[in-house]
Parts: C-alpha cells; structure tokens; sequence
C-alpha cells in the first residue's frame, strides 16, 4: 500500500509542545481523496514541510498524477482507494484501512481536506487518537445539493468532520461565513482562515517562465482568435455548479461584438454541449484536461469564472499572474478571489445580463483591462505567496494560533 520518496531533514521540536510520537522528526500525515487534487491543491506544500524537517506521508487514491507528486515532493505516499460518490461498503472498508494505517504510523499531526478525505480521515484520526487534526474545509459541496435529503446528508458529513477536528482552517473568509450561518461550528470551534485565503497560494516561480515561453499570437491563431478578438476563457469543469450555462446564455446574444470564448475542460453535465454547439465558430473547445495551462493564460483577455459555488478558486490567481484580469461571481469564495473594479469585476450569482455586461464592458475599454490584469498580478504577488500559507499551517501544527499577517481567527457566537 505504500510507496516511498521521503528525505531526512533536520530534527525540530514537536507540534504544540509535545515530544513527537514517533520520535526525532515530528510526523504529518495529509489526507485527499484524488490524485489530481493533490497535484494541484498541494503542490509544493508537501515537500516545504519536508524541507524544514517534517516526516512527511500523504494517503490519496492510487493512480492519476501520483508518480509525478512523489517525484516532486519526495515524500512517502501511501495509495488508498476512496470514492468521490457516497458508497456505503466501499467507504467503511476505507475507513478501516485509514484507521490501521494511522495507528500505525503514529503522526502527531492530520491534516485532511476535500469531502470524502475530510470525514474519512477526521473519523479515523479521532479513533487513532491523532493529537493535531486539521480539517482543511475547501468547499461546500452542500450548496450545491440537487435535493433537500442529500442537501441534510452532506450538511451531516460536513458538521462531523468539523466536530472531529481540532483545528479548521477555512480557505476564505466568505466561506467561513457562508459555514458558521449554516451552523457547521460549535461553540469551541475556532476556524481560522489563513492570510488573504486560498488552498495553497500562487508561485510566479512555477508559471512566469511558461509565460514568458508562450507565443500569445500563434496561441489565439489556434484558437481562431481575430487579432481584435477580445477573447474570454473559462478554465474548470463545464458544469452547472461552475455556472457554465450563465456564461453560454450571456455570450449567446453578444454577436455584434469581436469576442471569442474558450472553454477549457471535461464537460461534465452533457446537456450543457447543445448550448455551447449553438454558439458555432465563436466559442473553442478544449475537452483534454491539462496542468500546463501556461499557453492559456498567456492567450486570453479575461478569465470568466460564472460559478454557483466555490472554496477559492485557484484559476483566478493564476490567471492573474500572468496580468488577467477576472469576471466572476458573489458566490461562496469566488468574491475574495477579486477586488471589484480595481483586479476584475463581480456579479451577482446566476445574473445573466450582469456577465454580459462586464464583458461588452471589456470589449469597449482594452486598455481597462489590461490595467486591471497588471493591478491582479500585484495583488496575486503580494497576498498569496505559497510560503504565507504553509508557514501559518505549521503555526497550527505547533501552537494552535497561526498569526501571519493579515491572519483571522473567529468563533461562533451562540
């Protein structure tokens, strides 16, 4: 079940003061449930705790991206299968192998996120008796419930991961809001949420050298991009919960205008693909899903992120570095992702002509957006450095009172 990649580092003192359970280097133990998110959500945090003497073990499901994760961070990995869906007999033999696993390494600190990872891992770090035990709340995936029953089932799973940590951090403000409304924290739960938000941060090291490699003309050719097309991407999933069918619906009546959309993603939700055959020549489809979206940034105008629901949307911080500026919505997470008319522009949730709007507005002011694009680049630099957030995590691991700067804590009134 385990597959190794971890170095020696220096010894250093144990999380909140105690003498680490497994002796010298103190032990960390993260917990995803898919491949593609630890790629992406952890990129670089994994192999940061290595480095400043942390033994280092991520438990995912086998397959996708993992051989490259371990050759990049160099930590031990241990492969255990866990469905993204609610299967009852697939989830409680997972349970029983987190568990077994956890008992046996011993970590003195959990640090779990995304839905089923989350209660999965915080269920079993309870019965292990892990000491530290952070729940990483991403999302709400109760919001976007097709139904009050699995609305109540998720809202349940959400709540006992919450009630089963002893720390959660929050990935933006509005959703630690959006959460405590919903009543998802206790009286002694204090969730905090790091620095300006976000799962991981934005390195301009990892993407500024693809930018700057990308030929933006031969990039929009391709596309079959005018050289006046204003082009508008969308990066994600094609899926209602994203809002894809506000966007298709807003750029639909916009035909007297040179602007192109890109949609880059697995369709997830078919009867979205009528909608977007209908927009003909003026939109490109890009199904294959890639991690090297460099050339993308590096083409479009304006990122469009219509979504129903978020945690942070890391889209938006990479767009911005390479200088693009976003339109995107009010919902949970997406609102902190931009500073209104100053890094991109808002609308209200599921407002059809407010995205319309935004973009004839960008199509009539060029040199707007570019200024926005350059203000969003600043901002990505400045408030969502990757070593912001993993050095407040390891704060938490060790006091229980992460501090860096412009750092929160709350809790519940009531």
């Amino acid at each position: 079940m385990t597959g190794s990649g971890s170095a020696d580092g220096p010894a250093v003192p144990g999380p909140r003061g105690r003498r680490p359970a497994t002796g010298g280097r103190p032990r960390v133990v993260y917990g995803i449930t898919v491949p593609q998110s630890a790629a992406t959500l952890l990129r670089g945090q994994l192999g940061w705790f290595r480095t400043q003497g942390w033994d280092v073990h991520l438990v995912t499901s086998p397959g996708g991206p993992l051989d490259a994760v371990v050759d990049r961070e160099r930590v031990t990995v241990h492969r255990l299968p866990m469905a993204r869906e609610t299967r009852p007999l697939a989830d409680l033999v997972a349970l029983v192998r987190w568990v077994v696993l956890l008992r046996r390494l011993r970590p003195d600190v959990l640090n779990v996120g995304t839905p089923k990872a989350g209660l999965l891992g915080t269920l079993a770090g309870w019965l292990a008796r892990v000491p530290v035990r952070v729940y990483v709340m991403r999302g709400l995936r109760l919001q976007g419930a097709r139904s009050r029953g699995q609305r109540a089932v998720l809202w349940a799973a959400e709540r006992l991961s919450v009630g089963l940590a002893t720390d959660v951090v929050c990935v933006s403000h509005s959703l630690r809001e959006e959460a405590t409304a919903l009543r998802l924290f206790g009286r002694r739960d204090r969730p905090v949420v790091l620095a300006a938000g976000s799962s991981n941060g934005v390195d301009p090291g990892r993407w500024d050298p693809g930018f700057s490699a990308a030929d933006r003309d031969a990039v929009r050719a391709g596309w079959g991009a005018a050289p006046g097309d204003l082009v508008v991407g969308f990066v994600g999933r094609v899926a209602f919960d994203k809002g894809v069918q506000d966007l298709l619906a807003a750029f639909g009546p916009l035909t007297d205008l040179p602007v192109r959309l890109l949609l880059l993603g697995p369709v997830e939700d078919e009867e979205l693909r009528g909608a977007i055959t209908a927009l003909g020549e003026r939109v490109t489809r890009i199904e294959d899903w890639t991690f090297d979206l460099d050339h993308v940034y590096v083409g479009i105008d304006v990122l469009c992120l219509p979504t129903r629901r978020e945690g942070f949307p890391n889209v938006v911080l990479e767009a911005a570095l390479a200088e693009v500026p976003s339109i995107t919505t009010t919902a949970t997470g997406a609102r902190d992702s931009v500073v209104p008319g100053v890094t991109g522009w808002l609308v209200e949730t599921g407002d059809v002509d407010g995205l319309a709007t935004a973009i004839r507005a960008c199509v009539a002011d060029r040199e707007g957006v570019r200024v926005a694009g350059r203000a969003a680049r600043a901002r990505a630099l400045s408030d969502f450095r990757p070593t912001t957030i993993w050095s407040g995590l390891e704060q938490l691991y060790r006091s229980g009172s992460p501090t860096p700067p412009g750092s929160r804590s709350a809790s519940r009134n009531g």
